[in-house]
């Protein structure tokens, strides 16, 4: 382990979130690390220390290369500005070649950029080779038993029956706190890459929604209000769910419910079932 990058990599591969992968060591990589602590029974100290070093090993090369193909370049479509723009599109697609490879390499934008200082992100072509962090989560052996959310440190946890750590994930939360639920909640419903119904009524902020009088429906993607999947609670309205600016999950900025970055999120579907209980927890 020389580095943080890394570090984030080997993290990522034990379903340990640091968020988008960016090299720098922040609070979402510190409390990552505090949890695979935890999970060995180290000194919870948040830093790469000797001992943390001993459990936390790189069995693979950190990097690897990404070549894009025809298809890639052909999914890609601007994304309207506008509830209604969005709501004629035919998918919410990655907008830039740079956009979807960042996201399917969990990493930060910017340090893919840094990454590959040569590439013409303008005028990508067909088998254009990028060099990406090599990171995926590990084949899901069993189903979550419960999930907990942290409010305060802005965490999702997933936990087997015998309450070992199965995942954690940087989570986004209400921006008030009257909207933010604490206690137990259930899966209602687990939705792979799903539509959003835009309801002018829940965004009173917006000048648009003021306009419109009717609800929307929003065509699935990455870019989708709710991500690649929408894991639905048993309190409506409220939901998990993956977010289409991932470098801004960790915040206190929505409407209720709860934001991971879209490969969580789909990762973390496949790990729940209905009626998996959620603990919200100040």
């Amino acid at each position: 382990m020389q580095n943080v990058f890394e570090l984030q990599v080997a993290l990522g591969r034990l379903g340990l979130s640091c968020g988008s992968i960016d090299g720098v060591i922040g609070p979402q990589t510190r409390a990552a690390l505090r949890s695979f602590q935890q999970k060995e029974h180290l000194p919870t100290t948040g830093e790469l220390d000797n001992p943390t070093k001993t459990y936390l090993t790189l069995t693979e090369a950190p990097m690897t290369t990404y070549e894009v193909t025809s298809n890639d370049l052909t999914r890609l479509q601007p994304l309207s500005s506008t509830w209604l723009g969005k709501s004629q599109q035919s998918a919410l697609e990655y907008e830039t070649l740079l956009e979807m490879v960042a996201e399917k390499a969990q990493a930060h934008p910017a340090l893919v950029k840094q990454l590959n200082p040569d590439i013409d992100w303008t005028n990508p072509v067909p088998g254009t080779l990028i060099n990406v962090p090599s990171v995926s989560f590990p084949p899901p052996a069993k189903r979550a038993a419960s999930i907990t959310i942290h409010l305060a440190e802005k965490v999702l946890e997933a936990w087997d029956e015998s309450t070992n750590l199965l995942a954690h994930f940087p989570c986004s939360i209400a921006r008030h706190v009257e909207k933010r639920p604490v206690g137990e909640l259930h899966v209602a419903v687990v939705a792979h890459n799903p539509n959003y119904t835009f309801d002018p009524e829940n965004f009173p902020e917006s000048p648009e929604a003021q306009q419109l009088k009717t609800k929307l429906v929003l065509p699935p993607g990455p870019n989708n209000p709710v991500g690649v999947a929408w894991i639905g609670l048993d309190r409506p309205g409220y939901g998990i769910h993956g977010s289409p600016n991932p470098e801004q999950v960790g915040r206190t900025e929505s409407h209720g419910c709860f934001r991971l970055a879209n490969w969580n999120a789909e990762y973390l579907a496949r790990l729940v079932e209905l009626g998996t209980p959620v603990y919200v927890e100040p």
